[in-house]
């Protein structure tokens, strides 16, 4: 029998090829690159020796660029050109950063994702980022020998096949798509974003050793994330995720810097000055992990020279209400998976802010167990990152390979009549994930359909963020309720989404990819979360009082069209009824019971009944009338 030929001689790939990849952690403080040498992840240092590059950028005037040290150096007397904690700003708008005029930065008044201006011109978070990622991808193609630029996804071992970027697990749709935007300008390609509580529990070996249930607790320099995670002979299954995007280190420097503004009574700061102090803060918080107290020196500007001593008693005592801020997503992520603290089996600290000792007790009194902190939580995650990159290029064998299962951190819906929100799909469902559901028209020939898609837990869209709208046009003219419009919503591995209306009878679809200017709000997820609980009573009189509201208006229109058409089959007195009860509707409708409005409705019922049923009569006369029963 012939060999069926499958490639010239020469050209078959070798069995033995590795592909080069990398796996990013991109922090709000600082930002690491890691691969896989010898089946084990390594982070790749800096010329200098550096594993750690400072996420912070210089722009200058000349149009050059300055990442990492030489930008943190400069960040006190360049305060307005030097961007720290971009990550903070990632797919989000002007409104939504919390006291602007205190920041040092000259921001941009437009609509969109915000925007920063600087000596070399205005430059976003995206744009921020991306010089952050140019400057790892450069290091990482020196560390592994590629030729600058060789990248984008080839299959030559001289050229990077892909990175893995870690991102929070609470970042919404908007920030998940800045962060790829960046990379794309970085010229990086983009295998998979990551939740970076994931890509922890990866970088721990979770994957081999370990079966049960674990939480992934994330606290970094400006993003606070927890997962409960089913690990199960190489299955991570994301339970539960919980967190705040505002809420990281940052915090814990800013309390520091306020409480010795206060202690050493210093007047108004200078930008360079601000910037200082919180440069000391950050210091002073890091030598207060070891040291039982520690000295907050700073000269400023003004020649005023700052010296005050912090203990670890007051700076526990300061930042206490931050601690208890990381607790109750931790303890709703738990009731959210249907677990006591005592389920779970670990504990894993993740980022640079959890080494604070009063973090670490707090933690370990909730779960009852020392947190596992035997890596260093700066790395774990660009570790895990790198490991999962190796995978997804193909470099681990079949029987190393694991499932990773994560989940929508907030659900996605569509807005109905009256303002209500149908979840399509609820938060905490495992991606990838498709969903699908049929809607009808409203109105009697109703040829075009508004699609908004909305992201949320409350039951009105006024209480929900907007993600996106588009509209389904070319819906054939039925009654009203006659027509099936399928609208299918899918989100991807990396937790983008997607969305498609359909009509059934014609096939005619719409779609769109949800990609928003910018994403929610500080705090605003976590708000959202916990108005659901706070208002969920409410919500369930509104929803209903709206349900009613539009099953009454749907009464009112339709008995109004059979008065106008066959309104002589009534006396006048019978007229009167309906008319009547129509109106004690309509009032009902402006009220604010739904069971009057329901009330109202039942009235409404049984006063058309008998006009319902001759206009039937009429309509069966009218279509036998000149037939034979023959051709019936």
């Amino acid at each position: 029998m012939a060999l069926l030929q499958i490639s010239e001689p020469g050209e078959s790939p070798a069995p033995h090829q590795r592909r080069l990849a990398i796996g990013i952690d991109l922090g709000t403080t600082n930002s690491l690159v890691a691969t896989v040498r010898n089946s084990i992840a390594v982070v790749l240092n800096d010329a200098d020796g550096h594993p750690l590059l400072p996420s912070i950028v210089r722009y200058l005037a000349d149009g050059s660029v300055q990442v990492g040290f030489s930008a943190e150096a400069q960040q006190a007397r360049d305060a307005k050109n030097t961007i720290v904690s971009a990550k903070r700003f990632m797919g989000r708008g002007l409104k939504d950063v919390p006291y602007p005029e205190n920041s040092p930065y000259d921001f941009v008044d437009a609509p969109g994702m915000v925007q920063i201006r600087t000596v070399a011109g205005v430059k976003s978070p995206v744009e921020v980022s991306a010089d952050i990622l140019r400057t790892l991808r450069v290091r990482a193609e020196a560390s592994l020998g590629i030729s600058p630029g060789a990248a984008a996804g080839g299959s030559d071992a001289a050229e990077l096949y892909g990175a893995v970027i870690t991102v929070p697990a609470y970042f919404d749709d908007a920030q998940r798509q800045a962060t790829k935007d960046a990379a794309k300008l970085a010229g990086l390609n983009v295998m998979r974003l990551l939740n970076e509580p994931t890509a922890a529990a990866i970088a721990y070996g979770l994957d081999n050793a370990a079966e049960g249930i674990y939480a992934v607790f994330d606290l970094g320099g400006g993003t606070f994330d927890v997962s409960i995670l089913k690990l199960s002979r190489g299955v991570f299954e994301v339970m539960a995720t919980g967190g705040d995007s505002a809420l990281g280190g940052d915090d814990f420097d800013h309390r520091l810097f306020c409480w010795v503004l206060e202690r050493a009574k210093l007047a108004p700061l200078s930008d360079e000055d601000t910037r200082l102090m919180l440069s000391r803060a950050r210091q002073v918080k890091e030598d207060l992990t070891n040291h039982v107290e520690a000295r907050f020196n700073a000269r400023l500007s003004t020649k005023e020279v700052v010296d005050v001593v912090v203990n670890q008693q007051d700076f526990w005592d300061m930042s206490q209400t931050l601690v208890a801020k990381t607790l109750a997503p931790t303890r709703r992520a738990l009731r959210d998976a249907g677990l006591a603290a005592a389920d779970v089996k670990g504990v894993v600290m993740v980022g640079g802010a959890t080494r604070m000792p009063h973090v670490q007790r707090a933690v370990g009194e909730l779960f009852g167990q020392v947190p596992l902190n035997n890596l260093d939580p700066d790395k774990v995650v660009a570790l895990g990152a790198a490991m999962q990159a190796n995978a997804l290029a193909g470099n681990r064998s079949s029987e190393e390979d694991w499932l990773l299962l994560d989940v929508v951190p907030l659900s996605l819906g569509i807005e109905t009549m009256g303002g209500l929100v149908e979840k399509v799909i609820p938060r905490n469902s495992t991606l990838p994930v498709s969903r699908a559901q049929e809607f009808t028209t409203f109105k009697d020939g109703q040829t075009a359909m508004a699609i908004h898609v909305v992201q949320g837990e409350r039951e009105l869209v006024s209480d929900c963020r907007s993600l996106a709208r588009f509209e389904l046009r070319g819906i054939p003219p039925m009654a009203a309720g006659a027509a099936r419009i399928r609208v299918t919503y899918q989100v991807d591995a990396d937790g983008l989404m997607s969305v498609a209306a359909r009509e059934a009878t014609t096939g005619v679809e719409a779609s769109v990819a949800v990609k928003p200017s910018y994403g929610l709000s500080d705090g605003e997820i976590t708000r959202m979360l916990r108005d659901s609980f706070e208002h969920a009573r409410d919500d369930v009189h509104l929803r209903a009082l709206r349900e009613q509201q539009v099953e009454g208006s749907r009464m009112v229109e339709s008995v109004r069209a059979a008065l106008a058409q066959d309104g002589d089959l009534l006396s006048v007195e019978e007229r009167a009824a309906i008319d009547a009860a129509i109106s004690v509707l309509e009032k009902s409708m402006a009220g604010s019971d739904h069971r009057v409005v329901k009330a109202a409705i039942e009235r409404a019922n049984h006063a058309t009944d008998a006009f319902a049923a001759r206009r039937m009569d009429r309509s069966v006369k009218s279509a036998l009338a000149g037939r034979n029963i023959a051709t019936i």
